[in-house]
């Protein structure tokens, strides 16, 4: 590392980059790595947390996804990949005797659809081309692809043909993403046509599970789909801190870290 001083604005950078390669920061590492104290480390801290950027824990922070803009499919997949097989995994254990499920689009949705039973009968709904095609030649799954205008970045379908179609459904389990999750705003997400299929997706549904990485929480987009009440049971992983989960769970639903 280099012995010039840095700047305010380059530590803060380094801070977010760090958290966001290895999933959370510690004060007492980040101080002894930047060669500040750990008093100048947690005003750093505040001040990414005020800027969304990071959410503090005892002792250090994590990551928060940038929420304001969409990353595309293909990014999806190749960020957190680890976690989010182990969440989608955990997710698909909440399956119970459900027949029907619907699928979000996104990439840990794909991985839930991926990891569900080839060994009875399941109707999916999903507005998702690669959960589609992810499916179409599974055994005992029927797939029903919901029409509408398809989006480049997400490969999903949206607006007034997907949500009608979806209306006409009482769908035993849905399995939601969201690009963001707080206990203030519940789910959001950027995109108005997204969110209203989002939305008709958890009307339709009997039981809710959110799947989604920890740096998902704290997140805050544009239009807000759902409560965080309305969810039957929230599945993310251990990097999120187990007092953080605790607060979600005051809400209603179970929280599954893996």
């Amino acid at each position: 590392m280099s012995t010039r001083t840095r700047t305010t604005e380059e530590r803060r950078h380094e801070i977010v980059r760090v958290a966001r390669a290895t999933g959370s920061v510690d004060v007492t590492a980040l101080a002894a790595e930047l060669g500040v104290a750990k008093e100048t480390v947690r005003r750093d801290l505040r001040a990414l947390e005020d800027h969304g950027l990071v959410r503090r824990t005892h002792g250090g922070a994590y990551p928060v996804e940038s929420a304001g803009f969409e990353t595309t499919l293909a990014f999806r997949a190749t960020s957190h990949v680890p976690e989010k097989r182990r969440i989608a995994s955990a997710a698909v254990e909440l399956l119970g005797d459900a027949e029907t499920v619907f699928v979000d689009e996104g990439f840990t949705p794909q991985l839930i659809a991926e990891a569900l039973p080839r060994d009875r009968p399941l109707t999916v709904v999903t507005a998702s081309l690669p959960v589609a095609g992810a499916l179409a030649e599974a055994g005992d799954t029927s797939v029903l692809l919901l029409g509408g205008r398809v989006r480049s970045g997400t490969l999903a379908t949206v607006d007034h043909w997907t949500t009608k179609m979806l209306a006409g459904f009482v769908i035993d389990l849905a399995y939601i993403g969201a690009n963001g999750i707080s206990r203030e705003h519940g789910l959001t997400t950027p995109d108005p046509a997204v969110s209203e299929v989002k939305a008709q997706a958890v009307r339709a549904a009997r039981r809710t599970v959110f799947a989604g990485a920890h740096t998902k929480f704290g997140a805050v987009s544009f239009c807000r789909f759902a409560e965080v009440g309305a969810l039957e049971a929230i599945v993310t992983s251990t990097l999120l801190p187990s007092a953080e989960a605790h607060r979600y769970s005051l809400l209603g639903p179970q929280i599954i870290r893996v």
